[in-house]
């Protein structure tokens, strides 16, 4: 109020200057200096007065000089700070001038950057990492004087984050997750900048910047309802037990699991999650369908036995489902944004294979992954060829720590396997195991190479597919079947044991599988070599939360660790 009154002071003083000079002009400068003239200056003067103060100083605070002032004053400071030299670059590039708060069409535009700013939470990212209260508390300030600069740099800054953040992933993956090795994308932040703003489409040139795969969009549906859950619910902890549940049985617990199955229907909207809201400590039919369906969705044997790992599954809270589905969806952003047309996605976490043709999951299968303290890394690459009835070249780790034991406790143990020890890796020179005393050698300067011949105790079956990698890890069948029927299946020494190899190899030959006979090469028992005439990519991931063909999420425990120390680095 005593600005307008300054104003309007102001106003009148300046009217009464211009009507003295106007009756001290002469009369014969009058005609040229006409009561049009006047009125023109008693306009400009109104409009001064009326305008509000807060946009007038806008208009002179946020312009191109200002921004230029203020992003090139201490620009040798800008050194290490890349987002501060890609806000300097940003500008200098369009000349200084502001985007988002003058025109008209600024205003649209500021109210759309403020939207998407806020839009990172549902993207398993956080609004305040962009300062997004902030820069919506100083939109709501009445006047933008001294505020309306920093209001336009620092929406430019959040933009430029959130874009490259949205498109490559917040965190570094290497750091984040050093078992991760698989390149992100990058990404030019301002030249995506200009070009959104130029296209008009503000809205959808970042949502484009989005993984596209089906399973990112279900996640975050996931992420959603979790957050909803932890606000409405306070999770009572299912006590620990040495013994397990079994149908038909009474236990203490049994409500508590009745509700924990009710949270779930909350979520999923399962049908078999719609179950009685009673004290019973009975554990009934209904329930057991309902526990079944909930060890399925957690990667759990579907036996109804309500055990250790049930127990643990249901215990998670929904703050642990939300950081859990966060590191996962941060990690589907690391990837590529073109993974092909045909590719397979190993999930190291879930223990599953999918093979996805046109974005569309063909179908899943089990796998058994390497042990804790083999685990299997996350890369991508491309299959190139199958092998059949394939040799077993034993890395020299394996020689030492698993196999060169067996051989000391059984004299016999190598024969029996069909393990053959020869002087090199030429494997050329073979030696009679029988010959050397096992007892007298060193693990740590073992001289001998292994390799174990074709044949139904090959460790690797009937069939491997490879592809380049640095960590010798491939794909590969396994006489050892009954372990996908474990719940956790950490067994192998890194490489990927599958659960069904001729369904994968019908899908990489594609079109050639029937031509391929692969049946008959392998009963031949010989080894065989089948190339593939297109490659087919494969991508090895960490996702403790994921999707299956029915869009159906799924979670499973961190059998790694590596959740925890990324969510750690994060601190998510």
């Amino acid at each position: 109020m005593q600005r307008i009154i300054r104003r309007v002071t102001n106003f009148a003083v300046q009217t009464e200057n211009i009507l003295l000079l106007f009756v001290q002009i002469p009369l014969k400068l009058r005609p040229t200096f006409t009561f049009l003239t006047l009125s023109y200056c008693l306009t400009i003067l109104i409009l001064l007065a009326t305008t509000s103060p807060a946009r007038a100083e806008n208009l002179a605070i946020v312009d191109a000089e200002s921004i230029r002032a203020q992003l090139t004053s201490n620009i040798a400071s800008y050194q290490g700070d890349s987002e501060q030299k890609n806000l300097q670059r940003f500008y200098a590039q369009r000349d200084y001038q502001p985007v988002w708060v003058l025109s008209d069409h600024a205003s649209d535009l500021l109210n759309t950057a403020l939207a998407l700013i806020e839009q990172a939470d549902e993207e398993g990212l956080s609004s305040d990492d962009y300062r997004s209260a902030f820069l919506q508390a100083q939109h709501a300030t009445a006047s933008y004087d001294e505020v309306s600069l920093p209001l336009e740099l620092d929406i430019t800054r959040a933009l430029l984050a959130l874009a490259r953040d949205w498109y490559r992933g917040r965190l570094d993956a290497a750091l984040a997750d050093p078992d991760w090795h698989i390149p992100q994308s990058k990404f030019d932040a301002v030249a995506f900048l200009h070009k959104a703003i130029a296209s008009g489409e503000l809205q959808q040139i970042f949502t484009d910047l989005l993984p596209s795969i089906p399973q990112y969009r279900l996640l975050k549906q996931s992420l959603r309802e979790f957050r909803l859950l932890a606000d409405i619910t306070s999770q009572m902890h299912i006590p620990e037990s040495a013994l397990s549940i079994h149908p038909y049985s009474r236990h203490a617990s049994i409500p508590l699991i009745r509700q924990r199955i009710l949270e779930a229907h909350h979520v999923f909207e399962k049908p078999e999650y719609d179950i009685v809201a009673d004290d019973n400590d009975l554990y009934d039919g209904q329930l057991e369908t309902a526990i079944r369906t909930f060890q399925r969705q957690y990667g759990l044997n579907a036996d109804g036995i309500i055990g250790k790992n049930t127990r643990q599954a249901l215990n998670m809270t929904p703050d642990e489902h939300v950081r859990r589905l966060r590191i996962s969806l941060e990690r589907l952003r690391w990837l590529p944004k073109e993974l092909g047309k045909r590719y397979i996605l190993v999930n190291i976490a879930g223990f599953d294979l999918a093979a996805i043709e046109n974005d569309e999951r063909i179908f899943d299968m089990r796998i058994v992954v390497g042990r804790g303290y083999r685990s299997t890394p996350s890369f991508s690459s491309k299959i190139s060829h199958l092998v059949l009835n394939p040799y077993w070249n034993v890395p020299r780790s394996i020689a030492r720590k698993d196999l060169l034991p067996k051989q000391k406790n059984n004299p016999d143990y190598f024969v029996s396997q069909g393990i053959r020890v020869f002087s090199d890796y030429q494997y050329e020179s073979e030696i009679d195991s029988y010959s050397i005393d096992w007892h007298s050698i060193n693990s740590s300067s073992l001289p001998y190479v292994f390799r174990q011949d074709p044949g139904r105790r090959n460790a690797l079956g009937t069939i491997k597919f490879m592809f380049p990698n640095p960590f010798s890890i491939y794909l590969h069948d396994t006489p050892s079947k009954y372990l996908f029927k474990r719940d956790v299946r950490t067994f192998s020494s890194g490489c990927i044991r599958l659960e069904r190899p001729l369904q994968l190899a019908e899908f990489v030959l594609g079109g050639a599988f029937e031509q391929a006979d692969l049946a008959e090469k392998i009963a031949s028992g010989k080894t065989r070599t089948v190339n593939l005439a297109e490659r087919v990519p494969v991508y090895l991931l960490y996702l403790t939360t994921w999707s299956d063909e029915q869009d159906e999420v799924h979670f499973s425990s961190d059998v790694y660790g590596r959740d925890e120390r990324a969510l750690a680095y994060a601190h998510w």
